[in-house]
């Protein structure tokens, strides 16, 4: 493919090149833990503003492995009451693990219901604004046994 690189579409018959960025921004995020669901859509629309790039994909990305990230409409019933029951039904706080023999620690239903929720998502990027639905809002959901400052990576792909 190197052969083709500066010359016109026309002339490869199959390949149009566009110039790709890739943008990166950190952003942290206060959390009390114990399920504390905290909404970030407003961060990773800055993060994707002050990227440059108009139409392609942002990557969301928890650096950790007892919070994850998702969707849902946040609102008091969802985000204060409904993700946790879920989530103590699945992995329930007070079962028994083998992480916490290993380690001697507490969270092994955090390391477990965070593996089950997934430590990121990828959305679409249009006009540079994010093909959210109305009441769809990026949260993240910190399941460990305290407060802690997660790290959240927004790696913005596109033109």
């Amino acid at each position: 493919m190197e052969k083709y690189r500066n010359q016109p579409v026309a002339q490869i018959g199959i390949l149009s090149y566009h110039t790709c960025m890739v943008k990166m921004k950190k952003i942290k995020v206060q959390t009390r833990g114990d399920c504390d669901v905290v909404d970030i859509t407003g961060q990773v629309s800055e993060a994707i503003a002050k990227s440059g790039i108009s139409n392609g994909t942002v990557t969301v990305f928890n650096v950790g492995s007892t919070a994850g990230v998702t969707t849902t409409e946040y609102e008091p019933g969802l985000v204060n009451y409904d993700i946790a029951a879920a989530f103590e039904k699945i992995a329930p706080r007070n079962g028994s693990y083998e992480h916490e023999k290993t380690w001697h620690d507490d969270n092994g239903h955090a390391h477990v219901r965070a593996s089950v929720l997934g430590p990121s998502l990828t959305i679409p990027v249009i006009d540079g604004q994010m093909t959210l639905g109305t009441w769809q809002q990026i949260i993240l959901v910190d399941f460990d046994t305290r407060p802690r400052t997660r790290t959240v990576i927004c790696q913005v792909i596109g033109e």
